[in-house]
């Protein structure tokens, strides 16, 4: 296998982060890892990740520094706290996380002007399934120099990597995306619902509308668990769905923009996330609209 050109460093080995840095270890990169939660790290260690004692010291270590984070508040944490201090001009940093475009535009403006470090905000689309087999959506904005560089870094991640315009825009269309995938399994939980109490056979629905108009991939996904009462393993959580429509909402009221869709998905997010079901799969959705 040909010698990859950068070394790269991979902040945050969770149910995303684990595949992907699989993947990028497998196509020939030497990667750096670090994760808040160090048991986290004996899958990736195993395959060859080099394990870092802090962000700092990985940030020095690579040459292109890969953040997949859980919300705005920990980016801005490694950012502030670690990156800065330990960044340069010649390293360039790949944010996977879905966070605030606002907050992105802030956090590599500051980058930029203390270090030189360049940001390009990637996040991504396809969950689990998607990381395991490098099929993911990327959305990505920052100058076209550094998507360059980010697609060869993450070419073993993707099937299609959109450069959307300038830092920043690639959080604006991620917001875009999670407003349709979280309306999407919010009228599928309730039409699986009304399907079962109506006595129609729910777990035949997915392939009775494959191939039509009403098709998508979250029916394919969450239908039949949700048909099934199958909410284990969790592959994606509630509170990153509800996160991202709250970004929607923050977005939309800045931008003088009518989201009433999006906005009721906000409130029977946050009402099933109340209900103690924010760490769990989606599919739990069923239960806002059953008794089963």
């Amino acid at each position: 296998m040909a010698e990859q050109p950068y070394t790269l460093g991979f902040v945050g080995i969770g149910l995303m982060g684990q595949p992907l840095t699989m993947r990028l270890l497998a196509a020939g990169f030497q990667v750096n890892v670090w994760n808040r939660t160090t048991a986290k790290l004996a899958v990736v260690a195993g395959a060859g990740a080099k394990v870092c004692g802090s962000v700092g010291e990985l940030v020095k270590a690579s040459d292109v520094v890969i953040l997949c984070l859980s919300d705005t508040m920990a980016v801005e944490e490694a950012v502030t706290e670690h990156i800065i201090a330990n960044g340069a001009a010649d390293k360039l940093l790949i944010d996977l996380s879905s966070i605030h475009p606002e907050a992105t535009r802030r956090m590599a403006f500051q980058l930029q002007t203390a270090c030189g470090m360049r940001w390009v905000d990637a996040p991504v689309s396809g969950g689990t399934a998607g990381a395991e087999q490098g099929s993911l959506a990327i959305m990505a904005g920052g100058t076209e120099q550094d998507i360059q560089i980010a697609r060869e870094v993450l070419r073993p991640l993707y099937s299609r990597l959109t450069h959307m315009g300038a830092v920043g825009s690639g959080q604006t269309t991620k917001i875009c995306n999670q407003m349709i995938v979280s309306c999407n399994v919010l009228v599928i939980a309730e039409m699986m619902a009304l399907a079962k109490s109506a006595g129609v056979d729910a777990a035949k629905i997915p392939e009775a509308l494959a191939g039509g108009f009403a098709d998508s991939k979250p029916l394919q996904i969450v239908g039949p668990e949700m048909a099934d009462q199958r909410f284990e393993p969790v592959k994606w959580r509630v509170k990153t769905l509800l996160k991202d429509l709250n970004m929607a909402v923050d977005l939309a009221g800045k931008q003088g923009s009518a989201i009433p869709m999006s906005g009721l998905a906000a409130q029977l997010m946050q009402l099933h996330g109340s209900g103690g079901f924010l760490e769990q799969d989606p599919s739990t959705l069923i239960k806002l609209y059953s008794q089963d």
